[in-house]
């Protein structure tokens, strides 16, 4: 089925595993596919600024993780190291072999394990944004999720102000109105709370990434806002470090980098997945 919104992201749903899965599809032929995973609280909408740039050259197929935007979500999926692997059932299920991936925030380190786990199907990976490296480099409401005994205090709070919260912090972007709406819904309920679980395996799931980094083929290309309150300049920096074949670009900006600077995320991000991946390690 299809939602009838006025956007180029023109959404459906289909089953994985069993569970419900939101995606999007602009197909190119004959171009690289780009897979795009939605990032937290936001959705596939957050490529709204960039979606059509990267059309032109691309064939590109978005969709939001379980337990993610409108994706139905599952417990045993919300960590990094176990979205990895759903990443491929998700792909299957899409008719995807081989793919570039973009995936900042909650998708960086997910995207991480599954080419660490499946290098013969990642050509490339667009990361950032997102805790990636251990010792954790993590700051604000991000660690106090992560670092709290329980979530009690957080679920006093009312979702829709944290999400609105969040989407009005994202500098130079006029948010559509219908894209505050769909990021308000999709972690309504029960929904942000059971999120959460993903960002507090961080502390088990990051270490076993490490050893990964250092024997990754695919190549890494890291774009950061400077001014990321949530995720310091510092985990990019580390992440560049220990993957061999990476690239980082720090943009002025904050955390949705992806919204505050799209004009040049999307320079960044095609000029990389057009080829300027096979030039890393040289």
């Amino acid at each position: 089925m299809r939602e009838g919104l006025d956007t180029p992201i023109r959404t459906a749903f289909t089953k994985v595993d069993g569970l419900e899965i939101r995606y999007a599809m602009s197909p190119k032929i004959g171009a690289p596919t780009v897979l795009m995973l939605g990032p937290w609280p936001e959705s596939i909408f957050a490529y709204l600024p960039i979606w059509t740039v990267l059309a032109r050259d691309f064939s590109l197929v978005a969709f939001d993780l379980p337990g993610f935007g409108r994706s139905e979500g599952r417990a045993d999926l919300m960590s990094p190291h176990a979205m990895g692997h759903f990443i491929i059932r998700v792909a299957n299920e899409l008719g995807v072999d081989r793919f570039h991936a973009i995936g900042p925030d909650v998708g960086s380190p997910a995207l991480l394990f599954t080419a660490a786990t499946y290098p013969q199907r990642v050509l490339s990976l667009v990361v950032g944004s997102g805790a990636s490296v251990f010792p954790m480099q993590i700051a604000g409401i991000l660690e106090a999720i992560v670092e709290a005994p329980n979530l009690d205090e957080f679920r006093k709070l009312d979702p829709a102000q944290v999400v609105l919260g969040s989407a009005e912090a994202i500098q130079n972007y006029d948010m559509p109105q219908f894209v505050k709406d769909d990021f308000v819904a999709s972690y309504s309920g029960e929904r942000l709370w059971e999120s959460m679980a993903y960002v507090r395996q961080y502390p088990t799931d990051l270490p076993v990434l490490r050893p990964k980094l250092a024997t990754m083929s695919s190549p890494v290309q890291i774009i950061v806002g400077e001014r990321d309150p949530y995720v310091p300049v510092k985990d990019a920096e580390l992440l560049h470090a220990q993957v061999k074949n990476s690239r980082l670009n720090v943009l002025p900006g904050g955390h949705s980098i992806w919204e505050e600077q799209p004009e040049e995320y999307a320079r960044i991000a095609g000029d990389w997945l057009g080829g300027g991946y096979l030039k890393t390690g040289s």
